[in-house]
């Protein structure tokens, strides 16, 4: 299964969160899946550090990079898909996951329940 995680999932997963259901920590911790973080977390998480609405480790960074996860950068068929989707959904960057998600034919691992309106696979977190 290849998977995107969404930013709340990523810092809950690099924070060892007990929020973060069983399942959603079995499939991320299993070595054959593929998973993926989209540029779109890293730049919600600069914006939330640069706004003072999130805190993280002093050395969040170093962690993220020893994970085994491929970086998804935005493309602009990536961008295109988002004028497809219904506005169930306001955020920009979740949008964007979902358009992700989409085109490159993703599991989306979130614990956002809105997200199930766009009918696209998910792992709830």
């Amino acid at each position: 299964m290849n998977l995107l995680l969404d930013t709340h999932v990523l810092l809950w997963w690099l924070g060892d969160h007990s929020g973060l259901s069983g399942k959603a920590r079995s499939v991320i911790a299993d070595g054959s899946n593929i998973v993926f973080i989209s540029t779109v977390v890293i730049w919600e998480i600069n914006i939330k550090l640069s706004l003072g609405k999130l805190a993280i480790q002093d050395d969040f960074w170093e962690i993220l990079d020893r994970q085994n996860f491929e970086h998804l950068d935005i493309t602009s068929a990536h961008a295109r898909e988002t004028n497809h989707l219904e506005a169930w959904h306001r955020d920009p960057f979740d949008r964007m996951l979902v358009a992700q998600a989409k085109v490159e034919s993703l599991t989306l691992v979130t614990r956002d329940v809105i997200l199930k309106k766009y009918h696209i696979p998910l792992v709830m977190a």
